[in-house]
């Protein structure tokens, strides 16, 4: 008999908030440890997907807007 999948409860705020201090390099063992057990892996890979995406695009317009002057 198969046990079902537990259902993670972790809003979006929180998951934009684990990736940005995690994008960092400043989490603390306790944050992380609640982070695994609430928040969903997909939400975490598409969020830190998306919070690159705009980390290179704001690196290219800052260097286009350096040069253009």
């Amino acid at each position: 008999m198969t046990t079902p999948p537990t259902q993670r409860k972790g809003s979006i705020l929180r998951t934009i908030k684990a990736v940005s201090w995690s994008f960092v390099g400043l989490r603390s063992r306790g944050d992380y440890e609640k982070d695994v057990q609430q928040l969903n892996p997909v939400h975490i890979v598409v969020v830190g997907l998306v919070a690159v995406l705009v980390f290179v695009g704001g690196l290219i317009l800052l260097a286009t807007w350096v040069v253009g002057k």
